[in-house]
C-alpha cells in the first residue's frame, strides 16, 4: 500500500478498555473455558481485572439483549458474547443460533460497539471441545482480540 495512505487498523492493547463478557449457563462446561480464554487474554494486552464484568445469562437466545442493555448504558467500550450451541435432532439449534448471531450483529451496528463473537454453533460435542481449547484452539481467545482490535479501529474512527 502507498505509504502516503493513512491506515486504521486495530492496535492489541486491551489497556484502559473496560470490557463486558456475556457467556451462556447452558453447556457451561465448554463456555466456562471460552471465558477463561477471553479473560487471559483481556489481561495478557493489558486490562485490568476491575475493567471486565462477566455476566451470566440462560443461554445463547439471551445474550443479544444483556449486550444491548451493556451497550446502551455506556460503561463499555468493547463487549465479548460466548456461548455453546449443538445440533441436536430439532431445528432448535438453528432458530437459536441464527437469533443470537442477528442480535448480537444489530446491537454492534446499532450501537457502534465493538463486539467480539465467540459463539460455537457446532454439529457435535467433540467440535465444541476441539473449538474450546484444543486442536482448533479457544474461540473465547479470538473472540477477546477481535473485540480489542475492533474497539481501537472505533476509537481511531472517531479521532
Amino acid at each position: 500500500m502507498d505509504e502516503r495512505i493513512r491506515q486504521i487498523e486495530g492496535e492489541i492493547s486491551a489497556r484502559g478498555l473496560r470490557v463486558g463478557l456475556i457467556a451462556s449457563r447452558f453447556n457451561d462446561f465448554i463456555v466456562d473455558r471460552l471465558v477463561d480464554g477471553a479473560v487471559t487474554t483481556l489481561q495478557e494486552h493489558g486490562a485490568e481485572p476491575a475493567d471486565i464484568v462477566c455476566v451470566r445469562v440462560p443461554g445463547a437466545f439471551e445474550i443479544p439483549v444483556a449486550a444491548s442493555r451493556m451497550a446502551t448504558s455506556k460503561r463499555f467500550d468493547a463487549i465479548v458474547a460466548l456461548a455453546c450451541v449443538i445440533r441436536g435432532a430439532t431445528p432448535h439449534f438453528d432458530y437459536v443460533s441464527n437469533e443470537a448471531s442477528s442480535g448480537l450483529a444489530r446491537v454492534s451496528l446499532e450501537h457502534e460497539i465493538a463486539l467480539g463473537f465467540g459463539v460455537l454453533t457446532c454439529d457435535t460435542l467433540e467440535q465444541a471441545i476441539e473449538r474450546s481449547g484444543s486442536k482448533a484452539g479457544n474461540k473465547g481467545i479470538d473472540a477477546a482480540l477481535t473485540a480489542i482490535r475492533m474497539a481501537s479501529v472505533l476509537r481511531q474512527l472517531a479521532g
